[in-house]
Formats: C-alpha cells, structure tokens, sequence
C-alpha cells in the first residue's frame, strides 16, 4: 500500500467525520485548535498530521485516534 493511498484515505476519513457530524471544516478546525488553512490541506491529503495533530483532530470530532484510523488500511487499498 502506497502513502499516497494511506494519505488520501486518511484525508477521506477526516471530511466524512466531519461531514457526518454537521459541522463545517472552520468549525473543526477551531474545535481542534488549528487553523482553517491547515484543515483544509489535512483534509485535502496535501499535508501528513503529525500525532500531536491527529490527537487533536480527534478530539475535535469527539473520538479516539483509534476509532479514527481503524480501517483505514482497507480504505488505502481500495484507492
């Protein structure tokens, strides 16, 4: 599996927690304490999150990082 796969997949995920949850990419991004700027690449898989950031997006989103990666392996291969 390439990292390009894993980023975009990571990146996917990100969105559709989002997106699941009614809340704009400004409004998680404030949640989380980064800016929208930095959101939207995270978002756009133009950025890897270091795990300080990850932590942090998923505390935006109201989860563990490791409800927020599993599966993402299989969502890398499907790419």
């Amino acid at each position: 599996m390439g990292s390009n796969r894993t980023l975009l997949a990571l990146a996917s995920r990100i969105k559709k927690l989002r997106l699941d949850r009614g809340i704009s990419q400004e409004e998680l991004a404030h949640r989380s304490g980064l800016s929208r700027t930095g959101m939207g690449l995270l978002e756009t898989g133009k950025r890897w999150p270091r795990l300080d950031t990850l932590m942090k997006v998923a505390d935006g989103l109201n989860i563990t990082v490791a409800e927020w990666l599993k599966g993402l392996h299989k969502d890398a291969k499907r790419r």
